[in-house]
């Protein structure tokens, strides 16, 4: 009787310093470490793959069509704005599939779940910086040659790791910081860069630096909303579902387009499209194709950005955005005849050396959750083998 109180008293000894230990934050990412089981983490590591392709794929093919509009006669700021928010539509047949799919019916969720008014205030918030956003990547790419504007982007890294300290409680570590000085460098190095290339001639040192400075004022909105994204998905939503993505783009996509198709008439850049596609370089049925594949790209972009915020971290999504951004000069090279000297490509090798770094610290970090899960394992196991 005595041996077995002494045990009992060992095991509320343990889960009181194991309670007292806990972290005050806990992202998605900790709780798959803490409690998934095997199975469970296989789906997840194929989800991330897959979240991870579409973002490759969708930013490569977004960025160079974008930027072929302007190349080709395009010249329209807010039609080029539009197309990156307007591709929401080809999503709804997909969100109504996995709503009907997947009724929730668990009491709990329905009373964790937040209010109509709290998620309307979420979705407005962040799809006007979406939109502005938007606008401010398009005048980079309008007035930057494309190898220069990806290169630039490489710095949303650097503001999305202090807005994630920030916000979402992200640890910097020697890695992290390696990453942010080398990534930061690597942009600062563009503001020598002063050529003009892949069409772009005639553009003045006034629009490039224009252009500049909107790509990394853009670059800093990206990454705070990425965090933002994190913070509502962890605090708020709280819920692991594939329609809880497609809500989160859709509905912060439909305030973004509005705002943006307001821009458009209040401008009146609408006047002019009619005579801007008749006087497209490779015809109209190319500038109607242009902008229905930008549109799509950008849905597909979202999908597997938004997922891997939802599944790892903002900061881990922007990461793999960083990884695709060297491809895109590469390719530009061949479609554009964009030139490649050498401040671009001492640029090129720091960013993908920043992002190695990340993602070192991220294998460790990784590496140490599985270490931790093991050591929780015996040490629950030692109470049941004393006794």
């Amino acid at each position: 009787m005595g041996e077995a109180q002494e045990v009992q008293l060992h095991i509320m000894d343990q889960e009181a310093k194991d309670q007292t230990n806990l972290p005050q934050y806990t992202s998605i990412t900790d709780q798959y470490c803490s409690t998934a089981p095997q199975t469970r983490n296989y789906r997840r590591w194929i989800r991330m793959s897959i979240y991870t392709v579409f973002l490759l794929a969708g930013q490569s093919a977004a960025m160079l069509l974008g930027r072929l509009y302007f190349v080709k006669g395009g010249n329209s700021k807010w039609m080029a704005t539009l197309v990156q928010l307007a591709g929401f539509p080809v999503l709804i047949p997909f969100d109504l599939i996995s709503t009907t799919s997947k009724p929730s019916t668990n009491d709990s969720q329905i009373k964790s779940s937040p209010s109509v008014t709290t998620l309307a205030l979420i979705y407005v918030s962040i799809g006007l910086l979406v939109a502005a956003d938007c606008y401010l990547y398009t005048i980079g790419l309008q007035y930057l040659p494309v190898s220069t504007y990806t290169l630039i982007c490489a710095s949303q890294l650097a503001f999305n790791s202090v807005f994630s300290f920030l916000l979402n409680a992200q640890k910097f570590t020697p890695f992290i910081i390696n990453s942010l000085v080398l990534l930061t460098i690597s942009s600062i190095l563009l503001v020598f860069n002063n050529e003009s290339s892949d069409g772009t001639s005639g553009v003045s040192k006034a629009k490039y630096a224009i252009g500049f400075i909107c790509t990394v004022a853009a670059s800093a909105g990206y990454g705070l909303v990425l965090s933002l994204t994190q913070l509502c998905f962890n605090k708020v939503i709280k819920k692991q579902t594939f329609k809880a993505v497609l809500d989160m783009i859709i509905y912060q996509q439909i305030v973004a387009t509005s705002v943006i198709v307001v821009g458009l008439f209040a401008s009146g850049d609408w006047k002019g499209l009619t005579r801007e596609m008749d006087g497209y370089k490779m015809g109209k049925v190319s500038y109607v194709m242009n902008l229905v594949g930008t549109a799509i790209s950008w849905q597909v972009f979202s999908i597997g950005c938004v997922g891997l915020v939802f599944d790892v971290s903002s900061l881990f999504s922007n990461s793999i955005s960083v990884l695709g951004l060297p491809i895109v000069p590469v390719l530009a090279v061949f479609v554009f005849n964009d030139k490649m000297g050498g401040v671009k490509v001492i640029s090129m090798v720091l960013a993908i050396w920043g992002f190695i770094s990340y993602a070192y610290h991220h294998y460790l970090d990784d590496r140490n959750c599985k270490a931790d899960k093991r050591n929780a394992g015996e040490v629950s196991k030692a109470p049941m083998l004393e006794s």
